[in-house]
């Protein structure tokens, strides 16, 4: 191998590249689900949605959007009865223009209680919530996410106190949430509006139908029996029979973050795989360079043999220089596929994160193909005949 260095460098690319490959694939991977995990945890990991649900009416499913199935009734239920929800809110939403003196911005009037913050894990930065009373009252508040209030106020006058209006209807602002920024999915945080539920039923919508209902649960291992507690208390409030469906449907975010991880982890392998086949290639090219290395080395194979070495010694040998070979290859793989990762991170700021088990099953598998690849030069070596290998020419 030292006689032929560049050769050798040039056998080991494929395992340097496979290696790489592999350790940047799966740190993405791995970053992204660690990422999305992390989001989902920030909107809490035990909140469950109750959604209205699609029933058949004349053979035609309806979309939930246009159910009326979910009462404030229903959310009084289960706030009153369900001894495993911690926190509740009943959730509308109206959509309309947003205006303030010259500047106006289209969004969203979220209907909501008090408890939204503690379901969703937000703050209030600047200002405060509104209270128990505006929601009995109905009352004209609201509490302006971060791009509301740079798109209404964007000279950086204090919106606390300033009379905004949606639509035709004037709401005072009370409050400024903490920002919060986009997600995973891409989707800005910062862009609602929250407005007590009655405010958005009686003055914008004119409906006595909630869209849905928000509520979390005691602790995260609690979730699936809250959500058999809610399904009871709303089977019984809307007078269901045994054979009867569910006129509504309930989510959880722990439904929602598994249904992520499992596809993620399938682009995860599916990455690293696409990956794995430059390690593929890697072996084949140490296979054929230690064929080729069997061939140029006949004559000394022959003399070795002839002052006593065995089949099995002259096996090994080329065995060791194979796997020698590929553990290089994979020593310099992984510190290239660190050096990838870095970069992925800081350049194209993408989530990312190397786990220890990437390399080491990166470091065996490439120690393997020297194995499987290696062995059939070492084979074809250690049957040469040391006579006819000596006449090699």
């Amino acid at each position: 191998m030292n006689n032929n260095k560049m050769r050798c460098f040039l056998t080991m690319l494929g395992v340097i590249i496979g290696v790489g490959a592999v350790i940047a694939m799966l740190a993405i991977g791995q970053g992204s689900k660690d990422s999305i995990k992390a989001q989902i945890s920030e909107m809490g990991s035990n909140m469950i949605m109750i959604m209205p649900g699609a029933e058949n009416r004349g053979g035609v499913r309806q979309s939930g959007s246009d159910m009326q199935t979910l009462k404030p009734a229903d959310y009084e239920a289960i706030r009153n009865e369900a001894t495993m929800v911690q926190y509740i809110t009943p959730s509308v939403n109206g959509s309309g223009q947003w205006v303030y003196g010259n500047n106006n911005y289209p969004s969203s009037a979220q209907g909501v209680n008090t408890e939204y913050l503690d379901i969703r894990q937000r703050k209030v930065a600047d200002g405060e919530m509104f209270t128990e009373e505006d929601v009995r009252s109905a009352a004209k508040v609201c509490v302006l996410g971060q791009t509301l209030v740079d798109n209404l106020f964007p000279d950086g006058t204090d919106p606390i106190g300033k009379v905004v209006r949606f639509g035709k209807i004037p709401m005072t602002v009370i409050g400024v949430l903490e920002e919060k920024g986009y997600n995973t999915m891409g989707q800005d945080q910062d862009d609602l509006a929250l407005v007590p539920y009655t405010t958005v039923m009686k003055r914008i919508l004119a409906s006595d139908y909630l869209q849905g209902i928000q509520a979390s649960a005691v602790n995260e291992d609690m979730t699936q029996e809250t959500i058999e507690e809610i399904t009871e208390i709303l089977r019984r409030q809307h007078k269901l029979r045994d054979d009867q469906d569910n006129d509504f449907t309930i989510r959880s975010m722990q439904e929602l973050a598994e249904m992520i991880s499992s596809t993620s982890s399938l682009l995860t392998v599916l990455l690293a795989a696409v990956a794995g086949i430059s390690l593929l290639v890697g072996g084949i090219g140490i296979m054929n360079i230690m064929i080729v290395s069997v061939t140029e080395r006949t004559r000394e194979i022959g003399l070795r043999m002839s002052i006593g070495a065995t089949g099995r010694d002259i096996m090994m040998q080329f065995l060791i220089e194979a796997i020698i070979l590929s553990v290089t290859g994979g020593v310099i793989g992984i510190l290239m596929g660190c050096l990838a990762t870095w970069c992925i991170s800081t350049f194209a700021q993408w989530p990312v994160s190397i786990s220890g088990a990437s390399v080491i099953l990166s470091f065996a598998v490439c120690t393997f193909i020297g194995i499987v690849f290696g062995f059939y030069p070492a084979a074809k070596a250690s049957k040469l005949d040391p006579i006819e290998a000596i006449r090699y020419e």
